[in-house]
């Protein structure tokens, strides 16, 4: 908060590395400092710029699911002991912000928000299964209905063995796709599309694409950031606003910070705060 309102105040537009802050009040002062100050907001969320997410938003906003029933979201990774270790602010409530859902999980709640639509009701639980002197979850489950309708599942951990790629399912009951990080596992609907073959032959499951994030916390490539920073600027020649503004990057964390309060309250929480 304190750099991004400073920044605003001198008449800079920010660009914010996810999450833009650890909770709603310090994400919301730098949302209207940024609007007192007319400069723009970026939240990094590298991961809608992908074509594969937006091959699936795409085909989420065009019916092809039909009635949406089902929108999940698996980010199931492994952290060490000395990734918390090595790191004062990791694993804390104060700099952190949370967990494995704050820290590693948002990309994926992010999309999955951005796909299916807004939350209206979580259930979650959370705890520190494998890891020492943290503060924060290193393992939750949440239940989560959408305004649509539709239901879902959210697992976020750093507390699994070796790792897993980072899952989407989305369902419908006209189309079902599934992807991870880079690839297309599942990709199937009642009515075929031209893109349909040329999509799956680039990212299908048996291409090379490939992303190493689940167990190395440094195994990205910057490509994606690219493609947002490049979107950002594109933004600013033509005075719109980003294709993730500040108040977009403020959902992932509010859906977050609902999952927080029903697992210390045991609670199911609506939205919005």
């Amino acid at each position: 908060m304190e750099p991004s309102v400073a920044a605003a105040q001198a008449g800079k537009h920010v660009v914010c590395e996810k999450p833009i802050e650890v909770n709603l009040e310090r994400t919301d002062a730098i949302i209207q400092a940024c609007d007192d100050n007319d400069v723009k907001l970026c939240a990094i969320f590298p991961m809608r710029f992908q074509t594969i997410t937006n091959a699936l938003k795409k085909a989420v906003d065009a019916g092809r699911f039909g009635r949406l029933t089902l929108g999940d979201c698996y980010t199931k990774w492994w952290r060490s002991q000395e990734y918390y270790d090595t790191g004062g602010w990791r694993g804390t409530w104060k700099l952190d912000g949370g967990g494995a859902c704050m820290n590693q999980s948002i990309h994926g709640i992010d999309l999955l928000q951005w796909i299916m639509g807004p939350a209206d009701t979580l259930y979650a639980f959370t705890d520190c299964l494998a890891h020492e002197r943290i503060e924060v979850e290193d393992t939750a489950v949440a239940a989560i209905r959408y305004k649509n309708g539709a239901l879902g599942v959210i697992e976020c951990a750093t507390s699994v063995h070796s790792g897993e790629d980072r899952r989407i399912e989305i369902h419908g009951d006209r189309g079902t796709a599934i992807i991870t990080d880079d690839k297309i596992l599942k990709w199937q609907f009642d009515e075929e599309q031209p893109e349909d073959a040329e999509l799956l032959e680039k990212y299908g499951p048996d291409s090379e694409a490939d992303s190493g994030t689940a167990s190395d916390p440094m195994a990205f490539s910057h490509a994606t950031h690219r493609e947002q920073i490049g979107d950002f600027l594109s933004a600013l020649d033509q005075g719109v606003a980003p294709g993730v503004d500040g108040r977009e990057g403020r959902k992932s964390i509010e859906i977050i910070v609902a999952l927080y309060k029903s697992a210390r309250t045991g609670q199911p929480v609506k939205l919005p705060l």
